[in-house]
């Protein structure tokens, strides 16, 4: 299957998930360890356990503090020299700036981005965090700023081109991601190869330890356009969902200020902005912007 198809299908595959998503989503410095997982995200628990900080609060603070993935190229990373790069850290530095305070980040881990919010460790997350019915009982969703659905990566020696080629096979996914719930969900012959980071999945994947590996499409094919030898052979899967950032449960006076934020930077094409400056270089033609990101929160 041809790169170039890949994000292409976003505009024409669920637009009635897309919708949902936009629904949930409208309701509402220096890396940190990531904390001891103690179970997937999608759990049903809702309890806080930490204070959140009101916007006001974050304001006479003079900083604010948001969650981000250190490992996740070209979304959050950690470059060369130290600095965090990417398309949701163009964002952050975006919000502190229009808010008028610093930026602290915490690297993050998929499966404790929930805790991370509601154990007061972070006042936003922003790291690539789709939008789902399970996430939406525990965080409130700001608008969503991306669309995306779930991929395949494997070996062009042995590609994986249909989700029935994975039965009895090795995939390999990060814990606490959508693509996780789905296989375990919907395809229970398959076996899970499970990761605590992105890296380490990767590094899996090179070594041969597992047949594929599955997580958000534009990711996989991210990837795949850096490493010869291997292609995303499923590039559609799963529900069309969004991206967003997330806040502690209860903390409207942030979720509103986001909200606003997003729908301001409308105006300017914000996120296409940050599209050619954080994602183009990586994507080439392999992707139509229009198909991944989402101007104004609103899902087209």
């Amino acid at each position: 299957m041809k790169r170039k198809n890949l994000l292409r299908k976003f505009i024409s595959v669920s637009a009635a998930a897309l919708m949902l998503a936009g629904v949930l989503a409208g309701c509402g410095g220096e890396a940190a360890e990531p904390a001891e997982e103690t179970g997937t995200e999608e759990t049903t628990q809702t309890e806080t356990t930490g204070s959140f900080r009101t916007l006001d609060e974050i304001k006479e603070s003079g900083k604010i503090v948001i969650g981000v993935f250190s490992d996740k190229a070209p979304f959050g990373y950690v470059d060369e020299s130290g600095e965090y790069q990417g398309y949701d850290v163009y964002f952050a530095e975006r919000i502190a700036q229009d808010l008028g305070v610093e930026v602290e980040y915490v690297s993050t881990d998929p499966a404790s981005r929930v805790e991370y919010l509601t154990t007061g460790k972070v006042d936003i997350i922003l790291a690539n965090f789709t939008v789902t019915e399970e996430r939406a009982q525990q965080v409130d969703f700001a608008l969503p700023y991306m669309k995306v659905m779930l991929g395949v990566v494997s070996p062009d020696g042995a590609l994986i081109s249909d989700v029935e080629e994975l039965n009895g096979k090795d995939l390999i996914v990060v814990k606490g991601t959508t693509a996780e719930t789905y296989f375990e969900k919907n395809y229970p012959d398959v076996t899970l190869q499970k990761y605590d980071e992105y890296a380490d999945a990767y590094n899996a994947l090179l070594d041969g330890r597992g047949d594929a590996f599955s997580t958000d499409n534009t990711e996989v094919l991210a990837w795949a356009l850096s490493n010869p030898g291997f292609t995303v052979g499923i590039d559609a899967l799963g529900n069309a969902d969004t991206i967003a950032p997330a806040v502690q449960k209860g903390n409207t006076t942030l979720l509103d200020w986001i909200n606003s934020e997003i729908e301001a930077l409308a105006g300017e094409n914000f996120f296409h902005a940050d599209y050619e400056a954080t994602l183009a270089p990586v994507y080439g033609e392999a992707a139509d912007p229009d198909a991944l990101v989402v101007e104004g929160g609103v899902v087209e």
